[in-house]
């Protein structure tokens, strides 16, 4: 790949805070080596839920955009009949938590781990990160295989909440409180658009080395605001895109259509938000976490 000249990584250094709350999240099932004691699994969730304040920022992939036109228009339908407020919410939220915190571990092993990725300046660096984990997160729990299931809930009228005293947003409810007779869940239509990747990835079995060039592409955004060496990210994502389209070429001869299916699964990331993934992985079982200041600890941590 091509080298970009006067930028250098300044690295972890700072004094940075090195032990991660998802990490601790994932030590009862070794998912990662520590001599930790098991119950401080418990103390990081209890740490992690003061945490307060959600994230947002947003990823796009060069390809078509009929994904999120296709999700804007269920929702401006959904409009009309009032479903809007059919949410949903993990069945087994204590499982896929810790699936998706294992699945962005190595998400940002990952990405540290990119050559290319650490000669970027680090203003650049963390906010490639900040835009592009949460496309990468579910790149990654497809790339993992990992599945989940959602049980439907109904999103308190106006009406509703004023005879019950409820708070006027269901996001203020905390998600420890079932007597109060709300769930907090993400709607119906976001859901969806994310199993709608999960299900193309999979059905397209894409290999490891494509979803590693996948990956490349998500991270090397250059449509993000605020990047220096924006015309080298520029370089690095038509980079991707060139050794992806080689290497289907060179592996799936039979099959020409394969690359512009890849890119029709990556266009599919632009219609999932941050604030949609970190709701409905991690919200459910960690509470209202900031999920910058997690980045933070995982990409500054060791």
């Amino acid at each position: 790949m091509a080298t970009v000249e006067g930028c250098h990584c300044r690295g972890a250094a700072g004094g940075r805070n090195n032990s991660s709350i998802l990490y601790s999240i994932l030590k009862s099932d070794s998912l990662l080596s520590s001599d930790e004691h098991p119950q401080q699994q418990q103390h990081a969730l209890h740490h992690l839920v003061h945490k307060t304040t959600t994230t947002s920022s947003s990823t796009s992939t060069s390809s078509s955009s009929s994904a999120p036109t296709a999700l804007l228009e269920l929702r401006q339908q959904a409009c009309s009949c009032n479903s809007t407020r059919r949410r949903g919410i993990l069945r087994a939220p204590q499982v896929t938590c810790k699936a998706a915190s294992a699945v962005l571990v190595k998400t940002i092993r990952f990405v540290k781990n990119v050559p290319c990725f650490r000669e970027l300046p680090e203003d650049d660096q963390l906010v490639l990160v900040r835009s592009g984990w949460a496309a990468l997160l579910v790149l990654g729990l497809a790339h993992d295989r990992v599945d989940f299931e959602t049980t439907e809930t109904v999103e308190p009228s106006m009406l509703q909440r004023i005879l019950t005293g409820l708070p006027d947003r269901q996001s203020e409810v905390a998600p420890a409180e079932p007597s109060r007779g709300v769930a907090v869940g993400v709607c119906l239509v976001d859901i969806q658009a994310i199993k709608a990747f999960l299900k193309k990835c999979w059905t397209l079995d894409i290999s490891t080395k494509e979803y590693a060039y996948l990956k490349g592409a998500v991270l090397f955004n250059p449509d993000v605001l605020g990047l220096r060496c924006l015309h080298y990210i520029q370089s690095l994502r038509r980079e991707s895109h060139q050794a992806l389209n080689e290497h289907v070429k060179l592996i799936h001869r039979e099959d020409s259509t394969r690359f512009a299916k890849l890119l029709i699964a990556l266009s599919m990331l632009r219609a999932i938000s941050p604030p949609v993934v970190a709701q409905l992985f991690f919200k459910p079982v960690i509470g209202a976490v900031n999920m910058e200041e997690v980045l933070l600890e995982m990409y500054y941590g060791k």
